[in-house]
């Protein structure tokens, strides 16, 4: 077999999401705009005396480590697309940026909820009025930062077609019983909503920080500020745990849809074909691997399975093992 035809045959492992590009220049500008604003909250918080304002700074200083792991996790990724030594891609990539992101956001609410308690057992004086004003240009930085990644937060598909006997991914239109397969939780980029939680939660401690010095202020409740940096933390704790959960199951290879697999079974399984094994789990923000084995008593050649399995949106790699059932 000439290398000529043999090349028709192969594919690449690009698993990326469908807006990767994009989404990597929005990240990095929130993290430029993060830096600032960080800098600026820290400088006021200490000359102020707000525990709300210093914890909304000092955790915007990590935030802005994490979004920076974010950004850089989707230039990797772009930049190793085709490195033979990832066996499925650097799809992965993103949700162990995030990962990393949700294990930072955990130690943020624990340092808050410490700085809080001490600030309830010794009080300090707080310059109210100044205070008040660095927060709310916090909480506008924030909201900006929400509005660059919020069309981006749901879900991501890209679609590639590959001319190999182990790839058979379609970009037809899905079965009806399958219709929205693609609005469940592993087609979300991991990567992103990472940043998009940990840009929310900045403008959830700076809304709180307001508040927090606004009843200080006119109530002379001095320990309402670090009271509502305790219930602050358990916010940021109650999100980072949430995305610990769904960045693991990806980098653990959990069974990714068990919509989609029982549709894979319904396609596959016709007359006596029958799916022993079957495999099913995440490659990319959008992209889901499978592997299965099928059994016969009049086995086909693999690629007429492969095309049983035609436009299932989000099967972008699929690999079937054929038996011949000996009874």
């Amino acid at each position: 077999m000439h290398s000529h035809s043999i090349e028709q045959w192969t594919h690449d492992h690009a698993f990326l999401g469908e807006k990767h590009d994009e989404n990597e220049r929005r990240t990095w500008f929130v993290v430029v705009l993060t830096l600032v604003m960080m800098a600026g909250e820290i400088v006021a918080g200490s000359l102020f005396g707000s525990m709300a304002l210093l914890a909304d700074g000092w955790h915007m200083g990590t935030h802005a480590a994490a979004l920076g792991i974010a950004a850089f996790a989707y230039r990797f990724a772009r930049r190793h697309l085709g490195n033979a030594h990832f066996t499925f891609g650097t799809g992965k990539f993103g949700d162990l940026a995030a990962f990393a992101s949700a294990i930072i956001l955990g130690l943020i609410a624990v340092e808050i909820a410490y700085e809080s308690v001490l600030r309830l057992i010794t009080p300090v004086p707080i310059v109210y009025g100044e205070a008040m004003a660095v927060a709310v240009l916090g909480l506008c930085v924030n909201l900006a930062s929400v509005w660059l990644l919020r069309d981006s937060h749901d879900h991501h598909r890209h679609g590639h077609d590959h001319g190999h006997a182990h790839d058979d991914r379609a970009d037809h239109d899905d079965d009806h019983d399958h219709d929205h397969h693609g609005k469940h939780h592993h087609h979300h980029d991991n990567n992103l909503r990472a940043a998009y939680v940990h840009v929310m939660t900045d403008a959830a401690t700076s809304v709180l920080a307001i508040a927090a010095l606004a009843v200080a202020m006119y109530s002379g409740w001095v320990w309402a500020d670090p009271a509502v940096g305790l219930i602050g933390s358990v916010v940021i704790a109650s999100w980072a745990f949430g995305l610990i959960k769904t960045s693991g199951a990806v980098l653990l290879d959990v069974r990714a849809d068990e919509k989609l697999e029982r549709v894979i079974r319904s396609r596959v399984e016709v007359g006596d074909d029958r799916v022993t094994d079957l495999h099913l789990w995440q490659v990319g923000p959008g992209h889901c691997a499978v592997l299965l084995s099928v059994v016969s008593d009049k086995p086909k050649q693999p690629a007429v399975y492969k095309r049983r399995l035609a436009g299932l949106k989000g099967l972008s790699h699929v690999t079937v093992e054929v038996e011949t059932c000996p009874h």
